[in-house]
């Protein structure tokens, strides 16, 4: 075998595998867990803005003795 048809084969293996990823990330069945994924950053946001205005909350109830 010479050095022109490993590098054919190794092209076909990786074209191969990138098929092979273009179906499986477009598949319908990973979507539900795609777009999950993607909507989760917002589920972060969502939670950090619940912290800070509980945080901001027992701030300002709290009391100074501040001459």
């Amino acid at each position: 075998m010479d050095y022109g048809t490993l590098r054919g084969l190794f092209a076909l293996l990786i074209l191969a595998l990138f098929i092979i990823i273009v179906v499986w990330s477009y598949s319908k069945k990973r979507k539900a867990s795609f777009d999950d994924i993607a909507n989760s950053i917002f589920e972060e946001d969502e939670l950090k803005q619940k912290n800070k205005s509980r945080h901001h909350d027992t701030d300002s109830k709290q009391e100074t003795n501040n001459v």
